[in-house]
């Protein structure tokens, strides 16, 4: 897994470690039961805190993405398709919103958008 950290990124160091988690579980780089490096090992090879690492686990773990055993690690949980598709929905609806603030500033049709996204979907048949 390779995570890279940016220190110019507005995010906090553990958010981007939490996002780049989630984007290698979604794009099945890390599959469901694979043990997640130690949260020392990480932070040693990341030069990040130790409780920066812990942070992004613990949220992880609380969000339902992974499942820490006492003495055995951290590993990643089942798959759950609903939250997969829940957050993406989400991120999908935070663009649509974002494109709609484009087109009022920029006096542009709803039919305009949807035309461009028609021409999008149908580009990917």
């Amino acid at each position: 897994m390779n995570i890279v950290i940016s220190n110019s990124s507005t995010l906090p160091i553990y958010e981007q470690l939490k996002d780049a988690i989630k984007q290698a579980i979604f794009s099945n780089e890390l599959k469901e039961g694979e043990i997640l490096p130690s949260v020392r090992n990480l932070a040693n090879d990341l030069k990040i805190s130790f409780l920066t690492v812990k942070r992004a686990y613990d949220e992880l773990e609380k969000e339902g993405y992974i499942k820490t055993v006492q003495g055995k690690g951290s590993f990643v949980a089942p798959k759950n398709l609903e939250l997969i598709k829940e957050e993406k929905l989400k991120e999908i609806q935070e663009h649509v919103e974002k494109i709609h603030e484009i087109s009022k500033i920029s006096n542009i049709s709803e039919e305009e958008i949807i035309e461009i996204f028609n021409l999008i979907f149908k580009e990917d048949i």
